[in-house]
């Protein structure tokens, strides 16, 4: 017996609603479910999040940090949509205004976030690390941070000649971002959240 898929369009997507609280991402066309991550996962990303806000502030950049409320429309091969909901995004002010009257999704033809941070967690791992490295490289997210606290170790990738290179932070070792070069973060710190 065969199953069959039911896929959606992007236009699909932004108007779909099952009447639950479950959030999806949309790979290929299917909806997957956003699983809440444990309760470390959470406090990674809220302690980012409120970490790139103070220096966005600090630096008068005129940018904003959200935290899983934006959407990442992908340039996945194939002739159905993708779109990923990233832990963090750090994008100009101008452009998130832009997101208030229409559903938050940076659409491909639109100009790509400044920095995304992914936490890892068990079923996101493979995605984190192969999928969505090579989407946000496409896409040319100057800026990629892979926090994973399986492994204990901070990946920040930063486009060079539109592929990422990588450096790997693990323990007391500062953090080193092009987006926020003044940040004063070990990965210890932030891979406690705090």
């Amino acid at each position: 017996m065969t199953t069959t898929t039911n896929r959606l369009t992007l236009a699909e997507y932004i108007r779909y609603n099952d009447s639950t609280d479950t959030r999806y991402e949309l790979v290929n066309g299917e909806l997957i479910p956003m699983s809440l991550g444990t309760g470390k996962h959470g406090e990674i990303a809220d302690f980012l999040n409120s970490e790139f806000r103070a220096e966005i502030q600090r630096t008068q950049q005129a940018w904003v940090s959200k935290q899983m409320v934006i959407g990442i429309q992908s340039p996945r091969a194939g002739r159905w949509d993708t779109v990923r909901v990233p832990d963090v995004v750090v994008l100009p002010l101008e452009q998130w205004r832009n997101l208030q009257d229409k559903e938050a999704i940076i659409t491909l033809n639109e100009t790509a976030p400044l920095l995304i941070v992914e936490v890892v967690s068990e079923s996101t791992k493979r995605t984190d690390y192969r999928a969505k490295q090579a989407e946000y490289s496409v896409l040319e997210i100057p800026e990629y941070w892979i926090v994973d606290p399986l492994d204990s170790k901070v990946t920040i990738l930063t486009l060079v000649d539109e592929w990422y290179e990588g450096a790997e932070f693990t323990g007391s070792n500062q953090i080193k971002s092009a987006t926020f070069p003044n940040l004063q973060l070990t990965a210890e710190q932030v891979l406690r959240g705090n």
